[in-house]
């Protein structure tokens, strides 16, 4: 069981309106038109806050790819490494907007170098949100996945501090080596047709009970779809999944989760416009 200790606790300020929340957008040099589009949701939405819930990119192997050669000031006429882009993206947003942080399975590496870059603030995974005089629990949502045991024992080995040192320190063209050959890997499997386990629900009620919240919201299953959690004695829980993005898919799959006071959670859909949560 994914028990919890204690889980950080996030007050929205009164002056908040509107909170839209993203996932898995496994951003990445050679996917131009899915960052195109975050780029330009980045810069046009009118939220007062944004939350990453985890796999903003599809790898991150150290703060230290910013400070590549080509990203130095000494350098203008390199081409600027993607991953400074991103930074540079984020640090317009946070100029107009707070924009929270919650690392995923494929960028649990990103640390305080980075998000200080942008002016971000790091959530721990699951954080409660206060908003709307509700209590909604974040998360990436891996951690509940426990089926795959596989998964969870590695996940555990990544996320201990002495790991990630060790790996850190390693020089940066042998990390970038090392998760390639990993998401080689998870891509055979996916053409393998293997199937991934989705979150646990007796987990997911027992975060929900614990953390006195309504509703759980993560992403990491690539499986949008609002689930009702049968067990609660005063009102339904929930769990609303977030989709993951890729402009290039057919039909594109672009959506923003958005929460607003007095309303119901809505799906916007970048390519067409928003629908109502069921």
């Amino acid at each position: 069981m994914a028990a919890l200790q204690t889980t950080p606790e996030l007050l929205a300020p009164s002056r908040w309106r509107t909170v839209e929340l993203i996932s898995d957008l496994h951003l990445q040099a050679s996917d131009s038109a899915t960052f195109d589009v975050w780029q330009r949701y980045m810069a046009s939405t009118v939220a007062d806050a944004v939350f990453i819930l985890g796999d903003l990119f599809e790898v991150w192997v150290g703060d230290d790819v910013l400070y590549q050669p080509s990203n130095l000031p000494n350098n203008p006429s390199a081409a600027l490494p993607f991953e400074a882009r991103c930074q540079r993206v984020l640090s317009a947003a946070t100029r107009r907007m707070s924009v929270y942080f919650m690392p995923g399975n494929r960028d649990f590496l990103v640390g305080n170098a980075f998000v200080r870059a942008c002016s971000m603030m790091l959530l721990a995974d699951p954080t409660c949100l206060l908003f709307d005089q509700q209590r909604w629990l974040l998360s990436h949502g891996d951690a509940l996945c426990l089926a795959d045991t596989d998964y969870q024992q590695f996940r555990l080995q990544v996320r201990n501090p002495a790991w990630q040192q060790e790996f850190l320190a390693r020089p940066l063209a042998e990390r970038q080596a090392i998760a390639r050959s990993l998401r080689d890997q998870s891509e055979s499997r996916k053409a393998s047709g293997a199937s991934y386990a989705d979150v646990d629900d007796a987990a997911a009620r027992d975060w929900l009970r614990t953390t006195g919240a309504s509703t759980l919201i993560h992403g990491h299953t690539h499986q949008p779809a609002d689930h009702l959690l049968d067990g609660s004695q005063t009102a339904p829980w929930r769990r609303l999944v977030l989709s993951d993005w890729d402009a290039k898919a057919y039909p594109p799959r672009l959506q923003v989760l958005r929460l607003q006071t007095g309303q119901s959670p809505q799906r916007v859909d970048l390519a067409s416009g928003p629908s109502p949560t069921r």
